[in-house]
């Protein structure tokens, strides 16, 4: 059978499944022979499985955390905020596993159910209350940049599968994911790897710095804005040492170093400052450990961690669900690739949700930081038109 025809009959019969982009192009999980709904109790049983040697394509576990649950990991508890119930981690055991060029084609020329109407949780004049209040944190030391998360929300009946190719085809990110069950869809354009474990190597790449994609900006004068620009510089440099900081406390001493160092990446709208730095483990490092030293992702929080994590949390008055939270698989071997989920679109009881954050350090405006949460979030509202 053609695998394109094979990934429409897959995802007409409802069958639950997940699409991962792959290094050549994209990864399918289905028939799933388990569904873990994650919780503050069996996340640790869950990570503290024993590794065995595998050779089966198939012995993994590939899902996400949510945001709560990996504060809970690091023992920060969220005081009580506006929820959807939405589960705080869900991982699944495939038992095929079907790959696919970079090119998916569907449509669903019928899917004329979409609100293009969104709400904002969040407009310029509250975001700039949240800001200056921030402003003072750093200011006064307790934090040295953070970001505020705003929500994008529509009521709209989705065909999840048709939005993701056509975002693949506009936007391909280099970790890209779709999970479509019976009662939820996740459509990511994530570009932010936050893991990739392969042995005892262990490598991240942090994004920190953005600026919007026009006819008069390309990558070459992207790269000057970064390196000239004193905010961005900073931001970027903060961020840096935090993950660096993050891997030095599962890592060999002397064995963190920036592999590709301030480079910048191109999306649909934006260009990105990014940089790669990579590791060695220590000797009995379990995957607990990586996670709770790795997550949540320190670029899309600011730093220090706890401590930014602890006022953002009491200052947003909702639930930020799958937003900052991580995708990606576990081996059976212990090797593991993650990312951190933003530019995302929660689906769930046919509300479609889409979060988005900017980072505040000393020298930010906050006109400035507002509209470039519009830019990312743009690439995904756009689908709704």
């Amino acid at each position: 059978m053609n695998k394109q025809n094979q990934l429409t009959d897959i995802h007409k019969s409802w069958k639950p499944y997940i699409i991962y982009k792959s290094q050549n192009g994209f990864n399918l999980y289905t028939d799933f022979s388990k569904k873990i709904l994650l919780n503050e109790k069996n996340v640790y049983k869950f990570l503290n499985k024993k590794q065995k040697k595998t050779f089966k394509q198939t012995d993994l576990f590939v899902g996400f955390f949510g945001y709560e649950l990996l504060n809970n990991l690091i023992g920060i508890k969220l005081p009580k905020q506006k929820k959807i119930n939405f589960p705080k981690g869900i991982f699944y055991k495939p038992e095929k596993i079907i790959s696919f060029s970079n090119t998916l084609r569907y449509r669903n020329r019928d899917n004329n159910k979409k609100n293009k109407s969104f709400k904002i949780n969040i407009d310029r004049k509250s975001y700039s209350i949240i800001f200056n209040k921030f402003k003072k944190k750093i200011k006064s030391g307790e934090t040295y940049q953070i970001k505020i998360c705003t929500k994008y929300k529509t009521f709209s009946k989705i065909d999840p599968l048709d939005f993701f190719c056509r975002l693949s085809e506009t936007n391909l990110a280099p970790e890209a994911f779709l999970i479509r069950d019976k009662n939820y869809s996740i459509i990511s354009c994530s570009p932010e790897n936050l893991i990739t474990k392969k042995g005892p190597s262990i490598s991240t790449k942090p994004i920190a710095g953005t600026v919007k994609k026009d006819k008069s900006m390309n990558k070459n004068k992207a790269l000057k804005y970064f390196r000239e620009n004193l905010k961005e510089t900073k931001e970027h440099n903060m961020i840096v040492d935090m993950e660096r900081n993050d891997l030095s406390r599962i890592c060999q001493v002397g064995s963190v170093k920036l592999s590709k160092a301030k480079i910048v990446e191109e999306y649909k709208d934006l260009f990105h400052y990014v940089t790669l730095i990579k590791g060695k483990l220590k000797k009995n490092i379990s995957n607990l450990d990586i996670i709770k030293a790795m997550m949540p992702g320190g670029s899309v929080i600011g730093c220090p961690k706890i401590s930014t994590l602890n006022l953002l949390n009491n200052q947003e008055k909702e639930n930020r669900n799958i937003y900052t939270g991580s995708f990606g698989y576990i081996k059976f071997n212990g090797d593991m690739r993650f990312n951190i989920i933003i530019r995302s679109i929660l689906n769930y009881k046919d509300i479609s949700e889409i979060s988005v954050a900017s980072g505040v350090v000393v020298d930010s405006n906050a006109k400035h930081e507002f509209n470039e949460n519009f830019i990312k979030a743009k690439a995904l509202i756009d689908l709704f038109k």
